[in-house]
C-alpha cells in the first residue's frame, strides 16, 4: 500500500513509522502553510518539549506560494542554534556521538529552499538507519487521492497532533519528564541507534 506524505523538517516519528513500513509519495505540489512540521520539529531538551523552527522568507504580496518555492531566511543564525539545542538535549544519549559526525554537516550547509532541505533530512536520516528509501513525488495536486493511497498528510499538523500510543523507549530526560512521544526522528536515533529501525516497523501501522 502507498501512503501520501509531506517532506517535513527531520520528519516526526509518526512519519517514519509510514516510510518504514510502506511505499511513500511525496506531495511537493501543494500550498505552504504556517505552523506546521514543513518548517519545524520538536526535540526533547532538558525542559521537556522544544521547537526547533526553521525562519521562512516572507512572500511578497498576500497570494499562496507553493510549499517548493519557499525559501529559507539565513540571515539568523538559525542552523548554530538548533545544533547547539540538539547537542544540549542529546549529548549524554547512548548513540550522539555514533551519529554526530554524519548529522552535524548539515547544519554547515548553506540551503536556500526549504523543501530541498526536508529532503535532506529525510536521506540522511535513512541512510543513518541503513534504510533504503526511493524519492516519488506528486506532479500535480489532489484533494482526493486514488483509492490505492492512504492520505497521511494531516501528519504535517503540528496543533492538533493526535495521540498514537507508540511504544515507549528510554529517553534521556525520561525521568525528569516521562515518556514524550512522537519527537523528532533524531530523538529515537540518538536513543536506540540501530535499533530504531525495528522499532519503527514495530508499531501499529496509520
Amino acid at each position: 500500500m502507498k501512503a501520501l506524505l509531506h517532506p517535513t523538517y527531520f520528519p516526526s516519528i509518526s512519519h517514519f513509522v509510514t516510510i518504514a513500513n510502506k511505499e511513500i509519495i511525496f506531495e511537493v505540489e501543494d500550498n505552504y502553510q504556517k505552523q506546521t512540521y514543513r518548517n519545524r520539529t520538536f526535540i526533547y531538551s532538558p525542559n521537556g518539549k522544544q521547537l526547533l523552527s526553521i525562519p521562512i522568507k516572507h512572500a511578497k504580496g498576500t497570494g499562496r506560494r507553493k510549499y517548493k518555492d519557499v525559501q529559507i531566511d539565513n540571515g539568523f543564525s538559525w542552523k548554530k542554534q538548533h545544533w547547539k539545542s540538539i547537542e544540549t538535549a542529546y549529548r549524554t544519549s547512548p548513540y550522539f556521538e555514533f551519529y554526530e559526525d554524519e548529522i552535524a554537516p548539515i547544519f554547515q550547509k548553506k540551503h536556500r529552499f526549504l523543501m530541498d532541505l526536508n529532503f535532506e533530512t529525510i536521506e540522511l536520516i535513512s541512510e543513518c538507519l541503513q534504510f533504503e528509501i526511493e524519492i516519488q513525488k506528486t506532479d500535480t495536486f489532489q484533494i482526493n487521492p486514488e483509492n490505492n493511497i492512504i492520505d497521511l498528510r494531516s501528519l504535517v499538523e503540528s496543533k492538533k497532533e493526535p495521540i498514537f500510543n507508540f511504544d515507549n523507549y528510554i529517553q534521556v530526560f525520561g525521568d525528569k519528564h516521562g515518556f514524550i512521544e512522537n519527537l523528532s526522528i533524531i530523538d529515537l536515533l540518538f536513543n536506540e541507534g540501530p535499533n530504531a529501525i525495528s522499532y519503527l516497523e514495530s508499531q501499529p501501522s496509520l
